[in-house]
């Protein structure tokens, strides 16, 4: 998984936005499943991501220019 900034978030359509958002929940289910331990770290990364997406969606048009 590459990382994804904040500024490639905001070029992004609304679309594109809420596929990525739904194939990060995904990934984020698969890697819950799976032992703990071994993903602890990669869980926390997707939540970061799936945080900077839902930040940029409620984001006030106003503060993007």
């Amino acid at each position: 998984m590459t990382k994804i900034k904040f500024r490639d978030i905001e070029g992004m359509g609304k679309e594109e936005r809420n596929k990525k958002l739904s194939e990060l929940k995904l990934e984020l289910m698969k890697a819950q499943t799976t032992s703990e331990k071994q993903n602890g770290a990669k869980t926390k990364q997707i939540k970061k991501f799936i945080a900077r997406i839902l930040t940029a969606e409620n984001k006030p048009k106003e503060a993007k220019k």
